[in-house]
């Protein structure tokens, strides 16, 4: 069973996601800040990271950048999920590190295979 980590300040967000990923068979865990989120990844070396990123304090593009910088996380497939819509958010979010893309809240399908990609690469 693979083990994702959520990065999100949203218990709301969060219960949504956690329940379409533990109905499809994954293991999850949920920081609620960048910061600790970054040290629970180092720690339990997820298979993968949901990462939003608007938080307080540190946002998820500066947590990606920490995490790819690290040597034990730099190969964690990183997957943006959050309200950030534009193209320009996108395109700063893969250039800061991300794997992937998506806006919430997500459609499950969509969410399960794009896991299911970036975890068989």
């Amino acid at each position: 069973m693979a083990s994702i980590l959520i990065i999100d300040d949203s218990p709301t967000e969060v219960n949504y996601v956690r329940a379409i990923l533990e109905g499809s068979g994954y293991e999850v865990a949920w920081e609620n800040n960048a910061r600790s989120g970054i040290e629970h990844a180092v720690k339990d070396l997820p298979d993968l990271i949901l990462m939003d990123v608007v938080m307080p304090g540190m946002n998820g593009f500066q947590a990606t950048r920490q995490l790819r910088r690290l040597v034990e996380t730099k190969n964690i497939p990183i997957m943006m999920l959050t309200t950030k819509d534009q193209q320009t958010d996108k395109i700063w979010g893969l250039r800061n590190g991300a794997n992937a893309y998506m806006t919430k809240p997500p459609e499950q399908h969509a969410l399960i295979a794009e896991i299911q990609g970036l975890l068989s690469v």
